[in-house]
């Protein structure tokens, strides 16, 4: 296997100016920078498991320290898209496509956690998506770095990879196939310098029975994970660092998404209503109905309210077009009605926590989490239909800062919209059909090194939305949350 470089392109080209916020420049290095991928600060500690993988790269056509590093004047975001047939990594500034690799099969992509990488989730392996995108402690300042985005051939490998999670400065990656839980310190990325020697070093941990769920693994290596089968998920439980159980919930059928809020607060969805986790013990918000879905959950930094998707039909033939507002700390769950139908790739959350809800009316709906009450809203496209197999391409969000990113399949097109102004500010046409998108911002991220934790900041829903449901769920449920 070769490591591969992403196919330079000079597609999608933005013709329209861009805010601030994103006009990144680009600098020849400065004398203060050393130019490498590297950070000062110290890795966090490993979580001690039953076992240690290590993934190896071979020797590689390109090497990817030949790769010319710029450094820039700020954060530079870089998006993941993949298509049918491929991946390709677009500037978050411009959307020019920056590189493309053709890939097999039904392709998902996620955060890997530390603002410069994503998981390709490609056959049975996560494979290491490099953004080219970065930061480097300097003193009380960052220096923020770019280079070519690469394809590599770094894979963790297992039967059905779903859910990418990070949480404090530790990424963990769950197969659905065996239950096996794979986590890794973020700094290990950034250490990876993708050649023919670098490898990955992986603590391996596994849930007690294989099933579709999700882990989260704590920094003194304690974890939180989903409980179930292959014939129904019941709920959660927390163990410590020697794998003792320290809490257990089982009130929570059909246990789904994960999301990290302040203070230690984990969330999961269930087919009644929200099981919480809030560092010590497990309470369970009921929904108040026999039958109410939340499948994927939505954080917001410092806010105690969880964004969450809320199905009504058990047989999921039913669009959903409420939402529901969680709040872990009154432990109330409220609901609002969007006004039109959406599904599982609709949900963000903005710069503020707003609640972000791209409908199938075409329309941006804002609201309020605290309120409930419509805020704000903004038409995208015209009017579209959810398709029939959750694979298929649809409408999809993600949002970086202020920004949001939305694709349009139909048009094979990437809008860009300024959520502080409520503009569309930058629409790119792409030469492929957009399917799932993912984004990493560049920033360092505390407790690690080299980015920005994916899970618990905009994206995690990246964590919320990543997945693979048993085949009579996938009408309604999808991500790998994992999802996220």
């Amino acid at each position: 296997m070769n490591t591969k470089s992403l196919t330079l392109s000079s597609r999608a080209r933005s013709s329209l100016a861009l805010p601030s916020l994103l006009a990144v420049s680009v600098l020849a290095l400065t004398s203060c920078a050393d130019g490498s991928a590297s950070a000062d600060a110290d890795p966090a500690e490993g979580a001690p498991a039953e076992s240690t993988e290590s993934t190896e790269v071979s020797e590689s056509d390109v090497e990817p320290s030949d790769r010319e590093t710029h450094e820039a004047g700020g954060p530079s975001p870089r998006l993941a898209v993949t298509y049918d047939g491929g991946v390709a990594v677009l500037d978050g500034a411009t959307l020019e496509v920056l590189g493309e690799e053709e890939a097999e099969g039904f392709l998902r992509v996620n955060p890997a956690g530390d603002g410069r990488h994503f998981f390709l989730t490609e056959g049975e392996s996560f494979r290491l998506l490099d953004g080219g995108t970065w930061a480097e402690p300097h003193g009380d300042h960052d220096h923020f770095y770019t280079t070519d985005p690469l394809l590599s051939e770094v894979t963790v490998d297992g039967p059905a990879p779903g859910h990418v999670v990070s949480h404090e400065g530790i990424g963990t990656l769950f197969f659905d196939g065996n239950g096996e839980i794979h986590s890794y310190d973020l700094s290990e990325l950034t250490d990876l310098d993708l050649g023919a020697e670098s490898e990955l070093q992986t603590e391996v941990s596994a849930t007690g029975e294989a099933h579709h769920g999700v882990a989260a693994v704590f920094p003194d290596g304690g974890r939180f994970e989903t409980l179930g089968n292959e014939e129904e998920r019941t709920g959660a439980r927390v163990l410590d660092a020697d794998g003792e159980e320290l809490a257990r919930s089982e009130d929570c059928p059909g246990v789904h998404g994960e999301a990290a809020g302040p203070e230690g607060v984990i969330a999961v969805g269930c087919e009644d209503g929200v099981l919480i986790w809030d560092g010590e013990e497990f309470s369970k918000i009921d929904s108040g109905e026999e039958f109410a879905r939340t499948g994927n959950l939505f954080p917001a930094e410092d806010s105690t309210v969880f964004l969450g998707d809320y199905n009504l039909d058990a047989d999921g033939e039913e669009p959903m077009t409420q939402v529901a507002l969680v709040d872990a700390a009154s432990e109330e769950i409220s609901t609002v009605d969007v006004g039109a139908a959406y599904n599982f790739r609709s949900l963000a959350r903005g710069p503020e926590g707003e609640a972000l809800v791209l409908a199938e009316d075409g329309v941006l709906h804002v609201i309020d989490p605290e309120t409930g009450e419509h805020t704000d809203e903004l038409e995208i496209m015209d009017e579209w239909t959810e398709p029939e197999e959750w694979q298929e391409a649809r409408p999809a969000i993600r949002v970086v800062d202020d920004i949001a990113y939305i694709t349009e399949p139909d048009a094979q097109t990437l809008h860009m919209v300024d959520l502080s102004s409520m503009e569309v500010i930058n629409s790119a046409e792409l030469e492929f059909t957009p399917n799932e998108i993912a984004a990493v911002d560049g920033r360092a991220v505390e407790g690690g090194e080299g980015g920005e934790e994916s899970g618990h900041a905009e994206d995690e829903h990246d964590h919320a939305e990543e997945g693979h449901e048993e085949a009579e769920e996938e009408h309604d449920d999808a991500e790998h949350d994992h999802d996220h």
